[in-house]
């Protein structure tokens, strides 16, 4: 690779370090030379995450005007023109590495574009439109680089592993979304246990959730878990020197319900993390784990005693 690709790659890789402790971790699992492009993916969607969420102090206008001109840098790439950007040559030459389905890398870019403008869904199918673009064509698109006996098999349980790990996230980062004025928490779900987006914020200001936001954050878990059992089929159908690497990303995402039903589903008192002595028991079990085993599909949470 040249200097300016390989600038890329370990810019994509400091991005995933930096800001993907968890699936970083994970990745350290696969071999080396797959390593980079997972990084290269990371890096490109954590990119567009940051246009859209890490310019608040921008006008919306401007905020989608960058996010239309990388997109546009992108897109230019795609059809073989030269690109000046320190991150793009990387996911440009991954997609082509490994011919990558352009259509994922749009419905991605729509879904970003969609944070812009749009602050609450009213239906779980709502969300789980947007959730097309910014969760299941991420498993779609990791599919290729990490392998599979059987890629028609492998497909939907890799979505719904990117469906699974984005509704984690969503349910550990209410208070953070909230502060950039928006909810992935169907606006159904909410009316369901007589929740509205005043008393999300009122918890948030308080650093505690009300019962009945324990109860809706339950119910979510509930939902996140089926999404887990729907992909654990996924992992086993892997190449054989990706499988520790997901079964780790499985266990440690999954973790995170663990800690969110360990503070009695109470999103607001701390963020639910893991810790790093289980992080890395994990990730050493997953080393020793024989291919072909398959994962342990996260249960119902245990509700702490006294709920």
């Amino acid at each position: 690779m040249d200097v300016d690709l390989t600038a890329a790659y370990d810019r994509c890789r400091e991005l995933h370090r930096r800001h993907g402790r968890t699936y970083y971790l994970a990745t350290r699992l696969l071999p080396a030379w797959k390593r980079r492009h997972v990084h290269a993916l990371y890096g490109f969607t954590r990119y567009a995450d940051e246009i859209v969420d890490r310019t608040e102090d921008l006008p919306p206008a401007e905020r989608a005007a960058r996010l239309d001109d990388w997109s546009a840098r992108f897109l230019a790439g795609l059809g073989g023109a030269q690109v000046d950007d320190p991150l793009l040559p990387a996911v440009l030459h991954t997609i082509a590495v490994f011919d990558l389905d352009r259509a994922d890398f749009a419905s991605f870019l729509r879904s970003m574009a969609m944070d812009l403008t749009v602050t609450a869904y009213p239906t779980y199918d709502d969300l789980l439109d947007y959730m097309e673009g910014s969760a299941a064509v991420i498993g779609t698109m990791m599919l290729p680089i990490l392998g599979s006996s059987d890629p028609a098999a492998a497909r939907e349980p890799a979505r719904q592993l990117g469906l699974a790990f984005q509704l984690t996230n969503f349910i550990r980062d209410v208070a953070e979304d909230l502060a950039r004025g928006r909810t992935y928490l169907p606006d159904e779900d909410l009316a369901k246990f007589d929740v509205t987006r005043d008393d999300l914020f009122a918890a948030a200001a308080r650093g505690r959730a009300t019962p009945r936001i324990r109860d809706l954050i339950e119910y979510e878990v509930s939902r996140a878990q089926t999404h887990y059992e729907a992909a654990a089929p996924g992992v086993t159908l892997l190449a054989p020197a990706s499988q520790a690497c997901m079964r780790t990303a499985y266990a440690l995402y999954g973790g995170i319900l663990d800690e969110v039903a360990a503070q009695d589903y109470d999103v607001f008192t701390r963020r639910a993390l893991v810790p790093r002595r289980r992080r890395m028991a994990v990730a050493g079990r997953a080393l020793l784990t024989p291919a072909g085993t398959p994962v342990v599909v996260p249960g119902p949470a245990l509700t702490p005693a006294g709920r």
